[in-house]
């Protein structure tokens, strides 16, 4: 039997030997195919993509979830990675995707992003039969601090009506997110629409952006309720995350909500990390199943033949330096809660009470990891003329320890409150819809709201996001591989 090398996967902090069949001791060689004009070989174009079809299907028929319903496709025969990619695809999955650019997304997925610094949703007012009309225009969901969009003076509930004086439309809104600089025309709600005001400029900067953006405390009669707004699910922050609960402990806090309406999921060690920050300490301290993993069947089969149940389980982290040790957590949530964000909600609804207020979450029940080139071969010449290329294919679905899985539709909230953006009331204050009612919840007290102004118009949000991944990361990122390395050779 030929051998081959393996690749030790670090899938966050599971130490994962995966069984990568693709790392071949000697790298395919993807010859020419003579389809040129007159006989002659195909272009180095076509030679390029034979390889990196040869590395999709290497990686896929070997590590895929759902590997055997791959479509018997010949890789030599597409002239289109990216097309050839989505055929292979399994009817329902939704969240697989592949990149030319590998590293600008592995940075994203780090919180290093070049952007503006800004999350917006993205509107249109509609008529009696929920048809948009006019153009789109943007809303400020948060703004990061000292970043472009900040210094601009961008904050929650601004409203962008033009970008370089054109207005906003289904063809150019993501440029608010991809452009290098952008020229943003202010606009001011009134009763009869949205009136254009002052123009600003803001050039985009390569950002490092720390997930806990609000950690506060609010004392309501006789609670005292911790308040935390996360972004993004970063293991290179988890030392925040440490510093808030410090903040919550050392302040002897009764109760906690946890704002992840805007979260779309991230690594899966952040949120170990901060599950076993919350949970009960029993449920802590014992090691108890956040999730369990479900392999594709050569992976089971061998986790389970060879006893490897590290790679079958995420526990709780009984080492984390912080323990609230709570029985129940309120969790604001909408439809951009995913991935990450959706794990930690059913992981704790299992060992304790998690009330969720806003709106239903996205519906990711699946992990996945990075896999680029390198990963695969050994010799760079194999992929230099693709070193750029990266894949996010679903590896593994996950269960909680109530065997809680395949929540397509998400987790509907408990209590359902719109997230009220035109206008809208700062993230961390009582007069913010989803906060208050939380804080009602909590205390079974009322909470009187300031009245503010209305308009008659009806808009609905047609998308939102921090950056250009936030769709990627909702579908793809709550497993994705942190590291790996290549060990010896060994043969199967």
């Amino acid at each position: 039997m030929k051998r081959f090398n393996i690749l030790s996967f670090i899938i966050y902090f599971l130490l994962a030997v995966l069984l990568i069949s693709g790392c071949r001791e000697e790298d395919p060689v993807v010859e020419d195919i003579t389809n040129g004009t007159n006989g002659q070989p195909s272009t180095t174009v076509k030679t390029t993509t034979q390889k990196i079809n040869q590395f999709i299907f290497d990686a896929m028929n070997d590590i895929y979830l759902w590997n055997k319903y791959m479509p018997a496709i010949d890789p030599l025969k597409e002239t289109d990675s990216k097309a050839y990619f989505d055929k292979l695809l399994y009817k329902d999955d939704k969240w697989s995707f592949i990149t030319d650019d590998v590293s600008t997304w592995e940075n994203s997925l780090n919180g290093v992003e070049k952007s503006f610094g800004y999350s917006l949703a993205f509107g249109a007012f509609v008529d009696e039969n929920d048809k948009a009309t006019g153009d789109y225009f943007a809303i400020v969901e948060y703004a990061y601090p000292n970043t472009p969009a900040d210094r601009a003076g961008f904050k929650r509930g601004d409203i962008i009506t033009k970008i370089d004086g054109v207005g906003i439309t289904e063809k150019n809104y993501m440029n608010l997110f991809n452009n290098e600089s952008a020229t943003l025309t202010k606009g001011e709600l009134t009763d009869t629409g949205i009136k254009n005001k002052e123009s600003i400029t803001i050039i985009s900067d390569t950002l490092n952006l720390d997930p806990v953006l609000i950690y506060k405390i609010l004392e309501v009669e006789s609670h005292k309720i911790g308040y935390l707004f996360y972004t993004q699910y970063i293991t290179n922050y988890n030392s925040s995350l440490q510093t808030a609960f410090e903040y919550f402990k050392s302040n002897q806090i009764t109760d906690l909500v946890l704002d992840l309406r805007y979260n779309p999921g991230g690594y899966q060690a952040a949120a170990q990390y901060l599950c076993s920050s919350i949970a009960p300490l029993t449920t802590v301290n014992g090691q108890s199943v956040l999730v369990s993993l479900m392999w594709n069947d050569k992976y089971q089969k061998y986790w389970e033949t060879e006893g490897i149940t590290e790679q079958m389980t995420i526990p709780f982290d009984k080492s984390v330096p912080v323990k609230l040790g709570l029985k129940k957590l309120t969790v604001l949530t909408g439809s951009g809660t995913a991935s990450s964000s959706e794990l930690t909600i059913t992981g704790l609804k299992a060992y304790m009470d998690v009330v969720l207020v806003g709106d239903t979450t996205y519906g990711k029940y699946t992990g996945s990891i990075t896999i680029k080139p390198e990963d695969l071969y050994t010799k760079k010449a194999t992929y230099a003329d693709f070193k750029t290329w990266g894949m996010q294919p679903i590896v593994m679905r996950y269960a909680n320890a109530l065997g809680v899985t395949n929540f397509v539709n998400g987790f509907p909230p408990n209590y359902l409150v719109k997230d009220e953006l035109l206008p809208a009331s700062p993230l961390g204050d009582l007069s913010e819809p989803l906060l208050r009612k939380a804080v009602e919840n909590i205390t079974n007290v009322p909470i009187l709201a300031m009245k503010s102004a209305h308009t008659r118009f009806k808009f609905k949000v047609i998308d939102r996001g921090f950056s250009k991944f936030d769709r990627l990361k909702r579908n793809s990122a709550a497993f994705s591989k942190s590291d790996f390395i290549k060990k010896q050779e060994n043969s199967y």
